[in-house]
Order: structure tokens, then C-alpha cells, then sequence
């Protein structure tokens, strides 16, 4: 597997970034790189990886030039995504339960809808949103979200399987990409109902702090959901992936698309809740997007941009900018220097599309 065509640690996210600062020769030598050993449709493409990764970064740039490169990474996102969807409704037809890469941001459905509302293929993005409102609805009693394995993939899952709440591999990017196609003016039949009933789910699972602080658990396992209780203490990490921050901005979003005020204020005051609490803070030990403080500034300009009450984005700047780079920091886009500068860079290409914040 070619590592310069993976948006997550190759040089297609190092070409991300030098799109969003304008050093147009850098991100032509890195989208060179990219490319060099040819782009991906096989079966692990998705938006980190192959034709729709490099699809979703070119997307960027208005090089004339670049017009080729587009055609070709376009029409491989769509080979993708079709043969992708054919499993998946197979799947379901079935009545078996989806594996979170068949459905997720990283490596799923989810990711590639994204790649296809950045490109503008908004007949194929309305097939993987009738995918999504069909995934939302219950199985055998259980969430059609619900995992037969665990949220690792190198390690034995919990007995039955488990939910996942998380942006990166969880149900909150469905909600985002859903809540943000909806707000485009772009949805399937019942894909309302499918919002609500992944937010009445979060709802059920919600949890307080000791403050009274909402905080959603990253998983919940079958014994969990048969107890009506989850074994996690409290919030762990405020990060993209899995943390508060991502679910209350998913949530944000499906309250911006359904009109729901209540909702929209309870996710600001989540978020807000969550970034001034030293302790949660305290947690973000590296400057990464994945689960570090340049994910938790990335969201954060989002919510703050939205919010109907006012939250300072000042003071994370400000963490994210004190965080010392780690030794062995490696220059990639999700987990590295490329991300942790991209953060600060500005939004001048909605780069942060691919985290579904936009």
C-alpha cells in the first residue's frame, strides 16, 4: 500500500496543507508524491486513502491544470463508492451487522460522501445518504450502527459486539454528513427521521458530570446497553475521533438542519462545559487532529463560528500553540505536523471538511 496517496500520514495531507497556506510549488511537488505509484480503487480506498482522498484534496485548488487529475480521482471515487454500496445494501438484505468500516469517515460510506460533496457529485452523495438512513434503522432490536466487533481492530471486541459514538469511526459522522447535506439542501427520503433517531440515541446515552457537564461515553458495549449503564467513569480525552468536542459538534449541526434550538444551545454548552475544564484539558498531550489540541481548535472554530452564545477561541489557540511538537512528531496530516499547522493556518479551503466540521 502506498503510503504518498494516504490523506491521514502521506503526502496527500502534506498537499492539503500547503494548498490551505498558498505554497502552491510545495503542494504541487507532494500531490506528485502522491500519485507517483498510481491512485487507488481497490478495496481499501476511501477518503484517507487513493482516488478519494486525492479527489477530496484537489478539490482544493482551481489549477487549470489540475483538471485531469480531477476527472480521473472523481471517476475512481465513484467506482469506489458504488461497489461499496452494493455490499453494504447487500449486507443489510442479509440482516448481518456492519463491520464500522463499511459505514465510517476514515475508511466508510461516510467518508467517501464526503469526497463526493466536495467534488460536487451530489446524485451518487444522495445514494450513500439513502444507505445512511437505512444503516440508522433498528436491527433484530439493536441500532443498524451496532458493530459485531470492537472499536480495535488489532484486539478481541467485547462479547456482542458495541456502538460507536465517536466522529472518526462512530455514528456522530453519519450525523454530521447527513445534518451538513441537509443544510446544502441536498437529502434522501427520511433522512430527518434518520437524524433524530441517531440524536435520540445520544440523548439516552447522554451522562453529566459532576458539575452537571454533559458528556457522551466513546462506546457502549451489549452488557452495557442491557444494564442501561455505561462502565466509563466520566469524559475521557476532549478529542476529534472520539470526545466530546466531535460529538457536540455532529449534534450542533443536526440541530442547525432541523431546526431544533433546544438541541443547538445543549451541544454549545457541552462543548463550552468540556474546553474550560483543566482536567479534560489536561488530557490533549500531543498537537495532532486526531486526539490532540489541534482537533480540539479545529472544532472549535466551527462551533464558535455557530454558536448562538459566545465561547472565546482564544484561550485554545493558545494551548495548541503552548503544546510542545513531540520528538518524534511525524510530518503527517491526522496525527502530525502537517495538521497541528494546517489548524492555524486559517479556512480558506474548508481543508476541515474531512473531519466533517464543515
Amino acid at each position: 500500500m502506498s503510503r504518498g496517496q494516504n490523506l491521514a500520514d502521506g503526502a496527500a495531507g502534506i498537499a492539503l496543507l500547503h494548498l490551505e497556506t498558498g505554497d502552491w510549488e510545495a503542494a504541487y511537488a507532494a500531490l506528485q508524491e502522491a500519485a507517483s505509484e498510481g491512485v487507488s480503487i481497490a478495496a481499501g480506498a476511501s477518503l484517507y486513502y487513493g482516488a478519494p482522498a486525492l479527489a477530496f484534496v484537489l478539490a482544493a485548488s482551481d489549477q487549470a491544470g489540475l483538471a485531469h487529475a480531477k476527472a480521473v480521482t472523481a471517476a475512481g471515487t465513484a467506482t469506489v463508492t458504488r461497489r461499496r454500496l452494493e455490499a453494504a445494501h447487500r449486507r443489510i438484505d442479509q440482516r448481518r451487522r456492519p463491520v464500522y468500516a463499511e459505514f465510517d469517515l476514515i475508511r466508510g460510506l461516510t467518508g467517501l460522501g464526503v469526497a463526493l460533496r466536495r467534488i460536487g457529485a451530489l446524485g451518487l452523495l444522495g445514494e450513500v445518504l439513502a444507505y445512511l438512513v437505512r444503516l440508522t434503522e433498528p436491527l433484530d432490536g439493536l441500532p443498524g450502527w451496532w458493530c459485531p466487533t470492537g472499536p480495535e481492530y488489532a484486539k478481541p471486541g467485547p462479547a456482542g459486539g458495541h456502538g460507536n459514538h465517536g466522529m472518526a469511526h462512530g455514528i456522530a459522522g453519519p450525523l454530521a454528513l447527513m445534518a451538513l447535506t441537509m443544510s446544502d439542501g441536498v437529502q434522501a427520503d427520511g433522512q430527518p427521521a434518520a437524524l433524530v433517531r441517531i440524536c435520540q440515541w445520544l440523548d439516552h446515552w447522554e451522562r453529566q458530570t459532576d458539575r452537571g457537564h454533559a458528556w457522551w461515553p466513546e462506546i457502549i458495549t451489549l452488557d452495557e446497553l442491557h444494564r442501561g449503564t455505561t462502565r466509563q467513569q466520566g469524559p475521557l480525552r476532549p478529542s476529534w475521533c472520539y470526545g466530546t468536542p466531535g460529538i457536540a459538534r455532529a449534534q450542533q449541526l443536526a440541530a442547525r438542519a432541523l431546526g431544533d434550538t433546544a438541541r443547538r444551545l445543549k451541544a454549545e454548552a457541552a462543548f463550552a462545559a468540556c474546553v474550560n475544564d483543566p482536567g479534560q484539558l489536561a488530557r490533549l498531550t500531543c498537537r495532532g487532529l486526531c486526539h490532540g489540541t489541534g482537533g480540539l481548535v479545529a472544532i472549535a472554530r466551527r462551533i464558535v463560528a455557530d454558536a448562538r452564545t459566545p465561547i472565546p477561541l482564544s484561550p485554545l489557540l493558545n494551548l495548541h500553540r503552548q503544546t510542545t511538537p513531540a520528538p518524534d512528531e511525524a510530518p503527517g496530516f491526522l496525527d502530525g505536523t502537517a495538521g497541528a499547522e494546517v489548524t492555524v493556518a486559517g479556512n480558506t479551503t474548508s481543508w476541515d471538511a474531512c473531519l466533517l466540521l464543515c
